[in-house]
């Protein structure tokens, strides 16, 4: 509070963030109360912001190996931005904020790359082997195939593959922290470029996790148990632009549906300050009047 000589002597009441007061000794001064901010979070707000750590904890698993995974984007969005809107209210999956500061994160069949190349399908078949729709005509893979025979056999066998293309496994596995016993997420992806003069045993650049095959066509070399995977096929083109095909992980996960309940949603909302009742408008439904 101060007092106040000149022109503002002639001033009353509120202007801005001060207040001018007319007393005995003269004019005074002083700050306007400050009105606290209430946060306007509703059921719908809260919803989408606890959607938000889960896939932000996803991504950054990827480790920039999702970098080139969105074609055509334009030059103000992300990839990350991109894999946001994609998967936002399309896959609900809800974590609490310890969890995402422990460094928690739950699997889900999230959408990781978009493009205009042909997808590729994936399903399990009777030995619980997931198998891909790429065909490996009569290739047996073993320590000895090398890139130049693999590249050939799916260069002959699919017609949307070329020379140069690029195939990509991502798999990914659910575990428990030891200690804190939060659910943690680890992803790698394994890649090899469609070569047929490269000599180098294909096992030496790639896992056999992701390049097996089963029923002529590649596959898993295992059951994906509490985990996740994905092919992607991808090409760049001469002047740099990036072709890819639109994939989704295909997920096996015992612990997806836990974080996708009503009790998950409500955990998670009410870490994040839960909801505001000053953001709840009136529920029509709630205020019906019988006659």
């Amino acid at each position: 509070m101060a007092k106040v000589f000149g022109i503002n002597t002639k001033i009353r009441g509120k202007v801005g963030e001060y207040i001018y007061r007319q007393t005995k000794k003269g004019t005074v001064v002083s700050e306007a109360p400050v009105k606290p901010v209430t946060p306007r979070r509703s059921q719908q707000q809260m919803n989408i912001r606890t959607q938000w750590a889960n896939l932000g904890a996803i991504y950054k698993q990827f480790d920039s190996m999702l970098r080139r995974g969105f074609e055509g984007l334009p030059p103000q969005m992300s990839v990350y931005n991109a894999f946001i809107q994609a998967n936002l209210g399309n896959v609900k999956v809800y974590i609490t904020r310890l969890m995402r500061l422990n460094g928690g994160a739950i699997l889900a069949p999230y959408q990781i790359t978009r493009g205009s190349l042909p997808s590729i399908s994936m399903a399990k078949n009777a030995s619980n082997i997931l198998v891909s729709s790429v065909h490996l005509g009569s290739l047996a893979i073993s320590a000895t195939t090398t890139v130049a025979q693999f590249s050939q056999a799916i260069l002959d066998n699919n017609s949307s593959f070329v020379e140069g293309d690029q195939l990509t496994f991502f798999h990914g596995k659910q575990s428990i922290d030891s200690v804190t016993r939060t659910p943690r997420v680890s992803i790698t992806g394994y890649k090899v470029v469609l070569d047929t003069a490269d000599d180098t045993p294909l096992w030496n650049i790639v896992e056999k996790i992701g390049f097996s095959v089963s029923d002529n066509c590649l596959a898993t070399s295992e059951e994906i148990t509490n985990g996740a995977a994905a092919w992607v096929h991808s090409r760049e083109g001469i002047d740099g632009t990036l072709k890819v095909s639109t994939q989704f992980f295909y997920v096996e996960n015992s612990a997806l549906a836990t974080y996708q309940s009503h009790t998950a949603v409500t955990a998670a909302i009410n870490s994040y300050g839960g909801i505001n009742s000053a953001a709840v408008y009136l529920q029509p439904e709630l205020n019906t009047v019988t006659p």
